[in-house]
């Protein structure tokens, strides 16, 4: 981008957005921003910004490249493949401070991970505690070597409980006495159509795992060198979300669909209704400071807890890990119904 468009686009935020429509003849800065999964609801705040042109109105033409299975997006935005990345807990991010990867935490716009336990209902595990009766709760690699160590800390779960999860519900649908971990935002539906009935769902985020969660990451040099950029790109995603959960999204579930032909309506809603019930997004300090506010002191609770946890060791810098330059602003508040 141009020194002239980047003065001008701060003039712009200067005299308020109201400049923007004099400044509508300058080019856009394509930027690319890559997600950790296929495309969902629980992108959808990125996709209501390109829908509706937030982005364009803040000098932005986006392109989401979606992640899955196969794509490893995180890496191509170390690397300078992409400007942005969507990730998932601050355990990668403060293991990329382990590691001296050069990337930071410029936003979360989940106050809370969806990560859940599920298990059935009327069988004896009812509360989160009663989960520590089971013998067989279902876990990804991922899931026992993140959240689970957390778990075995704080509840006093044990390593013999877990039986190896392959993503597929239907072990736990065969087992009363199971517990499978999921998303709030989609293992429910997914076992209620299957089995015909309703599992208790168990947010970790609600028991203690407070870790932020969907935060966008980028370089630091890409900070050093384009900071209005970066602030941009966070204030219209952050609107995008605010959009999302309380205006019209029809078009940004279009685009959604339109990169994942898999995604229904129904699940979809069902997204949106639980990122709404459980306060996924817009809940916590983001009631007063804005969607994908973060603190110090929240910050500092998760990775005591991770430190106790054994996944880190006491002494690391993991503020390095985050920046609260870009956030708190009270960006888009208006805007929440």
């Amino acid at each position: 981008m141009t020194l002239k468009i980047r003065v001008s686009w701060a003039l712009a935020a200067c005299l308020g957005w109201g400049a923007t429509a004099a400044l509508a003849q300058q080019p856009l800065t394509e930027v690319t921003f890559g997600t950790n999964w296929i495309a969902q609801a629980e992108h959808g705040g990125y996709y209501q910004a390109v829908a509706d042109g937030t982005f364009e109105k803040y000098g932005l033409k986006i392109t989401i490249v979606p992640g899955g299975p196969r794509a490893n997006n995180r890496m191509l935005m170390t690397v300078g493949k992409l400007d942005f990345y969507m990730g998932g807990s601050m355990i990668q991010a403060f293991s990329a401070v382990e590691k001296d990867i050069p990337t930071v935490v410029v936003a979360a716009h989940f106050q809370k991970e969806p990560q859940v336990l599920l298990s059935h209902p009327g069988q004896g595990l009812d509360t989160f505690q009663d989960l520590k009766k089971s013998n067989g709760i279902l876990l990804s690699k991922d899931g026992f070597a993140t959240f689970y160590q957390w778990m075995k800390a704080e509840y006093d779960f044990k390593d013999e409980q877990v039986k190896p999860y392959g993503f597929n519900p239907a072990p736990f649908i065969a087992n009363k006495q199971a517990v499978q971990q999921g998303y709030a935002t989609s293992e429910p539906l997914t076992i209620e159509k299957a089995a015909g009935f309703k599992p208790n769902v168990f947010l970790l985020a609600d028991h203690g795992f407070s870790t932020y969660s969907t935060t966008v990451e980028t370089r630091h040099e890409l900070i050093e060198k384009n900071t209005d950029l970066v602030q941009r790109f966070v204030d219209a995603s952050t609107i995008g979300w605010y959009n999302y959960l309380y205006g019209d999204n029809a078009k940004a579930n279009a685009l959604i669909k339109r990169d994942n032909p898999e995604m229904t309506d129904e699940l979809i809603a069902y997204s949106i209704a639980r990122m709404k019930e459980y306060g996924i997004v817009d809940s916590g300090d983001a009631r007063t400071l804005g969607i994908g506010a973060m603190t110090d002191a929240r910050m500092k609770d998760f990775f005591d807890k991770m430190v106790k946890a054994g996944l880190f060791k006491a002494d690391l810098d993991y503020k390095k890990a985050y920046t609260l330059r870009f956030v708190n602003k009270g960006v888009g508040l208006d805007l929440r119904k």
